[in-house]
């Protein structure tokens, strides 16, 4: 079987193979890490990730609320990810939002090709199998869709699809509501450092230039899920990443030099800081690496959501507060383009003066 650039994983996982084709096939030193997810996920020994109760967030008592800060920022420093619960979301619209995603990749390949985008020329949004160039050049076992989702004016609502009718109305929902947790987490995140609670917020791009970009990853049934991954180690590049799931597991953090699953916690969103936060706090807060396992009884779906900045108009550095004698800056200046090249697309770029 040729393997092309538009060759969509759903339609391999259809056509009744037995075996993978060798594109998919991981490299040795990661095979040998590859483990089945629905016995880790049902593993209760080793590290668990934080679960944060969002309750007392804006509490009027200065306790409570000083806790529910604390319990993030210990897990962002700690971690780098963790379960939010009591978050604020609607367990309603998230499952319009899952009902959406999936409404659309249930329908036939031939329909989800007229979103197709086009890497190759820039335009990053719409159907695709493939975001970034791998770091050992193998394929990953996802087809995806993806797309800005806020700030509302700067939609391309014309490659939002159609079908479902309730995509653009659930998911247009869901970043309002989303956009409005990020504002909390920052806040938390920013006191976390001894900075004023709106300093990253601004640092980030504040409500007029934070973007944020949902990619919906879709994960077929694999029938040799031992040696493929739905999405290679690595960490992004956002200021924060929020995820759901369909309850089915598969996304695992490195935490203490190994592999953590993520449980599938009811009503639960994860959040990841990514570089963009690492780099402003000089790596007080952990970017997390993490990776996707496939599996073949059970088609995996998942929505992120990355929190970005714009490309050009802030440069990422160590903010001052955070640097010192003692512990000076770990991350060259580069404008948020520049670090997302340098590391999705390999491109040597230099940093900013």
């Amino acid at each position: 079987m040729v393997i092309s650039a538009n060759t969509r994983v759903e339609s391999l996982a259809k056509s009744g193979i037995h075996q993978i084709p060798k594109e998919y096939i991981r490299p040795q030193h990661e095979l040998t890490t590859i483990t089945d997810i629905f016995h880790d996920e049902n593993n209760q020994q080793g590290p668990q990730l934080p679960t944060i109760d969002l309750n007392d967030i804006n509490s009027n008592d200065p306790k409570a609320r000083e806790k529910c800060r604390h319990e993030i920022v210990k897990a962002a420093s700690e971690w780098g990810v963790m379960h939010l619960v009591n978050h604020g979301i609607s367990g309603d619209l998230i499952n319009r939002v899952k009902a959406a995603g999936e409404g659309f990749f249930d329908q036939p390949v031939e329909e989800k090709e007229k979103y197709s985008n086009d890497i190759d020329s820039g335009n990053r949004q719409g159907y695709g199998s493939r975001l970034a160039t791998n770091a050992c050049g193998q394929l990953e076992w996802q087809d995806y869709f993806f797309h800005l989702v806020f700030p509302e004016e700067k939609r391309d609502l014309t490659i939002w699809p159609s079908t479902p009718n309730d995509y653009i109305h659930a998911t247009t929902e869901y970043a309002r509501q989303l956009r409005s947790l990020v504002s909390k987490i920052l806040t938390a995140l920013s006191l976390g450092l001894g900075l004023d609670e709106g300093r990253l917020e601004k640092e980030v791009g504040g409500m007029e230039e934070l973007l944020l970009q949902l990619k919906v990853n879709y994960y077929p049934k694999c029938p040799q899920p031992e040696l493929a991954l739905g999405v290679e180690a690595h960490t992004d590049v956002s200021a924060l990443t929020f995820i759901l799931q369909n309850m089915v597991p598969g996304l695992q953090l490195f935490h203490n030099g190994q592999w953590v699953t993520a449980k599938c916690v009811p009503d639960s969103l994860i959040v990841h800081i990514g570089d963009t936060i690492e780099i402003l706090s000089n790596g007080k807060y952990k970017s997390v690496l993490h990776r996707g396992l496939v599996n073949k009884e059970k088609v995996r779906i998942s929505w992120a959501v990355f929190c970005e900045p714009p490309e050009e108009k802030i440069i990422l550095k160590p903010l001052p507060e955070t640097v010192s004698e003692g512990e000076p800056s770990l991350f060259p200046p580069r404008t948020f383009l520049q670090h997302m090249e340098h590391k999705l697309f390999r491109k040597n770029n230099d940093s900013v003066a």
